[in-house]
C-alpha cells in the first residue's frame, strides 16, 4: 500500500496534481489544511496559510510550548492517516515525517518562474515586479517555516525521490510520471517497512500525548513502548498511574514499560 507525498512551492500545481493521481491511482486524497483542521487548538488561519510568518509564529506562542505541542499534534495525524496506506499526501514537509520509510514515494513539484509570475498577475491584477516580490516572498516564508520548526529545508533535492518540473511538462504527465513510478518495486510495502511506520505512528501518538510530561522520552518498538522520565521519588507512583491511565486507550500498544531515573 504506497504512500506519496507531493510539496510543491506556493500555490502552485500540487494539490491539482495530488488530486488527479488519487483518482487516477484509487487512493485517498489528504491535504495539510485538512490535517490542520482537526487538530483543535491548530485550527487557525494563521497556521494554515503560512503567509505571514511573524502572524503564524505568535500564534504558536499562544499555547505553552506552542512549537512542541503542533510538531507533535500534526505528526501524528498524518501518520495516522499514512497507517492505511494508498494515500496521496500534499503539503508542507509531509515527506519529513516519512524519511525512513521505504515505500513512501517522495515527490517535490516546481513550476517554471514565468508562468508563475504570469499566473500571480492574473490572479491578483498586479505588475510583473510585484507577482515575482510576493513570489519569492511567499516561497522564502514557506522555507523559513519548515527550518523554524523541522530544521529542514524544503528545497533541498537529496529529500525527494523525485523531482518534476511543470512548465514543459503538463500536468498530466507529471501525473503519469507519478503514477509509474509507485509501481516500480523500491516503493512497494514490505514487512520491515510497514513495521517501521507503525513504530513511528505509535511513538507520534505517544509523544503527543505526553507533552504535559515535557521530561519524558519515549520510544516505541513491534508495540512496546518504554518511557523514561526524571521525577522526585515521593511523585512517581502517582505519575506512573496517571500516565499507564493515559495511555490505556492506544491502539498498538502491547507492552508499556515506565521508568523513572534519578532526580537532581
Amino acid at each position: 500500500m504506497p504512500i506519496i507525498t507531493i510539496s510543491r512551492g506556493s500555490y502552485y500545481h500540487g494539490k491539482s496534481i495530488a488530486e488527479k493521481l488519487a483518482k487516477r491511482l484509487g487512493y485517498s486524497c489528504l491535504s495539510r489544511d485538512q490535517v490542520i483542521e482537526n487538530l483543535d487548538k491548530f485550527h487557525l488561519p494563521e497556521i494554515k496559510l503560512i503567509r505571514g510568518l511573524d502572524n503564524a509564529f505568535s500564534v504558536l506562542d499562544r499555547f505553552p510550548h506552542g512549537n512542541k505541542r503542533f510538531k507533535a499534534a500534526i505528526r501524528s495525524a498524518i501518520l495516522q492517516h499514512f497507517l492505511t496506506g494508498n494515500v496521496v499526501y500534499h503539503g508542507l514537509v509531509g515527506h519529513h515525517f516519512v524519511h525512513n520509510i521505504s515505500h513512501v514515494l517522495k515527490v517535490r513539484i516546481i513550476a517554471d518562474t514565468e508562468k508563475r509570475v504570469a499566473d500571480e498577475m492574473a490572479r491578483e491584477n498586479i505588475s510583473e515586479e510585484k507577482a515575482h516580490y510576493i513570489l519569492k516572498k511567499d516561497d522564502e516564508e514557506r522555507r523559513k517555516w519548515a527550518m523554524f520548526l523541522y530544521g529542514i529545508d524544503i528545497m533541498d533535492p537529496s529529500t525527494y525521490n523525485l523531482t518534476i518540473r511543470v512548465g514543459h511538462l503538463s500536468e498530466d504527465e507529471a501525473v503519469d510520471i507519478i503514477a509509474n513510478a509507485v509501481g516500480l518495486h523500491a516503493f512497494q510495502e514490505t514487512a520491515e517497512s510497514q513495521a517501521t511506520l507503525a513504530d513511528s505512528a505509535l511513538h507520534a501518538l505517544v509523544s503527543e500525548k505526553l507533552l504535559d510530561y515535557p521530561n519524558a522520552v519515549a520510544t516505541a518498538e513491534n508495540g512496546r513502548v518504554a518511557i523514561s522520565q526524571k521525577v522526585p521519588e515521593d511523585q512517581q507512583a502517582v505519575i506512573h498511574d496517571r500516565i499507564t491511565q493515559m495511555l490505556a486507550d492506544v491502539a498498538g500498544i502491547t507492552e508499556l514499560t515506565i521508568r523513572f531515573d534519578p532526580y537532581f
